[in-house]
């Protein structure tokens, strides 16, 4: 099975994905990542499994997944950045402190208290993490329509803005080492802010 072989099915119900299928989809989803390599056959057994299954969008991480495997079929193909982006929410998706559904909590993350005023044009962003708003891609577009610029963490960034689904063992998931980088950066000094998307997206 390829990528070439799915297509976009629509088949999704409103009804609740069952208690069941979500051990059932963690446990898939465990199993695709354990090598650390996400292969294609791998993606489009899991958006026919999803396509297949009711309910599977009324849980809100489980929603944040099909968007990213409708947006990798919709020109039928998975580029290097969608791949990492998938991995990255099957990570989200199968951390042993999370729950589906379970949005960020500003206690569990290193954000800066009191959250400072956003500026968008002439600044830096960084992101990192799984975001409600859509891909890292849309997220930076959304920054650069707007005058401002996006890129790697650096101590030139201004802000590092953390998806809204975020676990509270963050320091051992892949996205920790920016938030890490940053926390160090921020303590000697450099004038980077650490702000969640929801924060952000009010800026927009």
């Amino acid at each position: 099975m390829t990528i070439g072989d799915v297509g976009r099915s629509g088949r999704f119900s409103g009804a609740r994905i069952s208690d069941r299928r979500v051990a059932e989809l963690i446990g898939m989803a465990r199993g695709m990542i354990a090598d650390g390599n996400l292969n294609d056959a791998e993606i489009a057994y899991l958006y026919k499994w999803l396509a297949a299954t009711d309910g599977a969008h009324s849980d809100p991480m489980i929603g944040i997944l099909v968007e990213r495997l409708d947006a990798i079929f919709a020109d039928g193909r998975v580029d290097e950045e969608e791949r990492a982006d998938l991995q990255d929410t099957l990570m989200r998706l199968t951390g042993s402190d999370f729950e589906l559904g379970e949005a960020l909590k500003s206690t569990s993350l290193p954000l800066c208290k009191p959250a400072p005023r956003v500026t968008i044009p002439d600044r830096r962003f960084c992101f990192t993490g799984t975001f409600t708003f859509g891909t890292r891609s849309a997220c930076e577009m959304a920054i650069e329509d707007r005058g401002g610029e996006t890129g790697g963490i650096g101590k030139a960034t201004n802000y590092l803005v953390i998806g809204e689904y975020a676990t509270d063992a963050w320091m051992h998931a892949s996205y920790g080492r920016k938030i890490e980088q940053a926390v160090e950066w921020r303590s000697a000094g450099v004038p980077i802010r650490i702000i969640s998307e929801q924060h952000w997206r009010k800026a927009l």
